[in-house]
């Protein structure tokens, strides 16, 4: 017997809401919500809770699984001190068909409000079994670099076997007036390979001259990058100083990933200021980075001047006034990108535009109540996923009849977040907070009660998805 709810929607206006319990081969059940502007699916997939120790397990929206799927790679930020990324302990990752943890990086660390050396924000080579993530300076570096902050780590990349045989990725250089060419001065941040693997991408924030707000750039390898290191460095962009940016200018670069799959585009967020000279407005771009450029024409800057970026990259602004917010997304064929902002009513939805700037208005594809984050493509580039109100949404936007149906893949009150797409789009992960629990699933007394974020798998029907077009 069908069980009869009555639903407030955004709009205000109530509806009734049919839950039919429909028997789908793996799979808990069906119904329909229907309101004014469309009909939403609810498909229940099969969840599974895959890490429970007594940590926390931070995916942080990068490229957590690895090039064959079967292991998920995290930071441990939040279980020990406080949430900051300096008292992050070890790079970390688990087999997700058996739970089994390994930890790749753990160096000796200090905990508190002044941490080092700070190891977080992980993400696994697109085809190679190897992490990269941001590394402060270690215990014997702290009397001459001091403390973990934004403006004081690199990458650092270990081996994705538990070996701990580490790579410096790019050169840090605070000690001559002329940077080293090739190097920065400050901190790299978020890193993420383009998916052939030639290019970093990653968000900048510079020591020696502060009154430039975030940026973005790249790193690839180079005859001349300096010594002991793999990468050469170069921002995208130069913003403007904080505060004196004239009208259509970049204050600051953020929300950024890669569009296409040799790094040619990389989508951002930029703060710009309006044009009456007062607001600002946080719109989505597009920078243009030839695959031939010569990253050798950047400058890497000096004790008072910041860093520029090599000669022939073009920024195009794609949206107008739209208050993006989140990380921009490309599609896997990198024609498209999707990013949320308000709708009219003020909640955050999926959109979509043409990644070379085509479209004269970028096309709204969800109407949900509540706003959505963790956007993720499924590899197919037809469907894409995202998190609303703790709970994981899929909507189709391919080819076939029946494009922009939203599907609802769980729901109740738990707070999934930091989405993340198996390399074959077969599996989902993302966190939870939960109270720790051993692979019983019995509470584990000595964990002070602490709510840890664990990893969650939920593995997708696609026969019955498609049958919803």
């Amino acid at each position: 017997m069908p069980k009869l709810r009555i639903v407030q929607n955004k709009f205000g206006s109530s509806i009734l809401k049919y839950l039919f319990f429909i028997a789908v081969v793996g799979i808990s059940s069906t119904c329909i919500h229907r309101d004014s502007q469309n009909v939403l699916t609810v498909m229940l997939m099969s969840e599974k809770q895959i890490t429970y120790s007594a940590k926390t397990h931070a995916l942080d929206n990068n490229d957590n699984f690895s090039p064959d799927g079967r292991f998920l790679c995290y930071d441990t930020r939040g279980t020990v001190y406080n949430e900051n990324l300096a008292n992050s302990k070890s790079i970390e990752k688990v087999e997700i068909a058996t739970g089994e943890e390994t930890i790749l990086w753990d160096p000796p660390s200090i905990t508190g409000e002044e941490a080092a050396p700070g190891i977080a924000a992980v993400s696994f080579h697109p085809n190679e079994n190897k992490v990269i993530f941001i590394h402060g300076p270690g215990l014997d570096e702290v009397k001459e670099r001091g403390t973990y902050s934004i403006r004081n780590r690199t990458a650092l990349v270990v081996d994705g076997n538990g070996g701990k045989n580490a790579i410096k990725v790019d050169m840090r250089d605070i000690s001559n007036r002329v940077t080293t060419p090739g190097a920065h001065r400050g901190g790299t941040h978020r890193h993420e390979y383009s998916k052939d693997g030639t290019r970093i991408g990653f968000t900048y924030d510079d020591f020696l001259v502060q009154d430039y707000d975030r940026t973005i750039g790249f790193m690839q390898p180079d005859a001349n990058v300096p010594e002991g290191y793999t990468h050469y460095f170069a921002v995208i962009l130069k913003p403007a100083k904080t505060g004196l940016s004239l009208a259509g200018k970049i204050e600051k670069a953020y929300g950024d990933s890669w569009i296409d799959e040799a790094g040619s585009m990389r989508a951002f967020i930029g703060k710009v200021r309006a044009q009456n000279g007062i607001d600002y407005e946080n719109d989505l771009f597009v920078a243009d980075i030839p695959k031939d450029i010569n990253i050798g024409t950047s400058s890497s800057g000096t004790h008072d001047h910041y860093p520029e970026p090599p000669e022939g990259i073009a920024i195009r602004r794609l949206t107008e006034g739209m208050n993006v917010t989140g990380i921009v997304r490309g599609s896997p064929d990198g024609t498209q990108v999707a990013f949320a902002a308000p709708d009219k009513e003020g909640i955050d939805q999926v959109y979509i535009t043409n990644a070379l700037g085509s479209d004269k208005q970028p096309t709204l594809l969800t109407r949900l109540a509540s706003p959505v984050s963790s956007i993720r493509w499924h590899p197919s580039g037809e469907w894409f996923f995202f998190i609303s109100d703790g709970n994981v949404f899929v909507t189709y936007h391919g080819s076939r009849p029946g494009s922009g149906p939203t599907i609802q893949l769980s729901d109740d009150r738990l707070q999934r977040d930091q989405l993340v797409v198996s390399p074959d789009g077969s599996l989902l992960a993302y966190i939870i907070p939960v109270p720790t629990q051993d692979s019983s699933g019995a509470i584990v007394k000595d964990a002070g009660g602490s709510d840890f974020r664990q990893i969650f798998c939920m593995e997708l029907d696609w026969e019955n998805l498609r049958l919803r077009l």
